[in-house]
């Protein structure tokens, strides 16, 4: 792991922004430095696999939550509302990580060629070591970023080798149902991309349920059972969620960020706000804000 927490360190001291993430060339595949503790980061999250190779971090999902450092791998196989944390970073050792975006249509062309069946329902988020295979394709990924010329012609390949071995290793069985193109999972991905493309609009949930191929009343069964929460629920996370972010990243008031988002009502926004983050819009950015400054000011231990 040595040398691949070399490669993600050049990349992300190189190329990071203001919060830490740094895209690379290669479409899904991301880097991530952080040289403090973090606070709470709400997200739903799309199918991923993120290799630690140096700090810790704890995610949860509902009730269960997540730890996990240097040398393993969190699987998130379905889109679903997690809360995050940074628990041991410093500018000496940073928090850094290798992230990359599942591909279901490779997944499904790979559970064809490999001949395994489509996967057990599993729960959506787990962590496990990092397979030594994984690890090597990781490594040669981010290798292939020191040859401009060539990532055009070899990505495509190394990234279908690294999903392949995400799904030979620990992980497999959790992440072969996305290879299943009509199965539950899949449905409901259109329904959730769906989400969030238009998550600031009314969106019927016969509207979803036919973008899923679904009726009404198995889409809300199946979609509860992928992602944790009803539709409506789902709608109103991916608002709360994009509404922080633009009062933490862009500034915005409380009243326009909720109108932004969809909103009618500020009050109905500020109860929502509150119950979700724990505080009321205002404060919640103000301390968010503080602690960021806080943490940026601090020196090293």
């Amino acid at each position: 792991m040595t040398a691949l927490l070399d490669a993600v360190r050049r990349h992300a001291e190189a190329h990071a922004g203001a919060t830490g993430t740094a895209q690379t060339p290669i479409p899904g595949l991301t880097t991530v430095r952080a040289t403090a503790p973090s606070g709470l980061d709400y997200a739903i999250s799309r199918p991923l696999a993120c290799l630690v190779v140096q700090g810790s971090k704890h995610v949860s999902m509902g009730a269960e939550g997540f730890d996990f450092t240097a040398g393993d791998t969190l699987l998130i196989a379905a889109d679903v509302p997690t809360v995050s944390r940074i628990t041991r970073a410093s500018i000496a050792a940073p928090y850094l990580s290798l992230v990359l975006e599942l591909d279901p249509a490779v997944i499904a062309d790979l559970v064809i060629q490999m001949g395994v069946a489509a996967g057990a329902d599993l729960p959506p988020v787990r962590v496990e070591p990092t397979d030594a295979e994984v690890a090597d394709a990781a490594l040669r990924l981010m290798r292939l970023l020191d040859r401009p010329a060539a990532v055009p012609v070899l990505q495509a390949q190394l990234v279908r080798e690294l999903h392949y071995w995400l799904l030979a290793g620990r992980h497999g069985p959790a992440i072969r149902r996305l290879g299943w193109p009509d199965g539950p999972a899949r449905r409901v991905a259109r329904a959730v991309a769906l989400l969030r493309a238009e998550f600031a609009r009314p969106l019927p949930v016969e509207r979803l349920a036919a973008a899923a191929g679904m009726s009404p009343s198995s889409f809300h069964h199946h979609f509860r059972a992928v992602t944790s929460l009803s539709p409506l629920q789902f709608q109103k996370q991916l608002r709360l969620i994009e509404a922080r972010r633009l009062m933490l990243s862009e500034g915005a008031s409380a009243g326009s960020a909720a109108f932004a988002v969809g909103y009618e009502s500020v009050s109905q926004f500020t109860r929502e706000y509150g119950r979700m983050f724990g505080a009321p819009p205002v404060r919640d950015a103000k301390a968010a804000r503080d602690k960021a400054r806080d943490a940026e000011s601090r020196p090293d231990p």
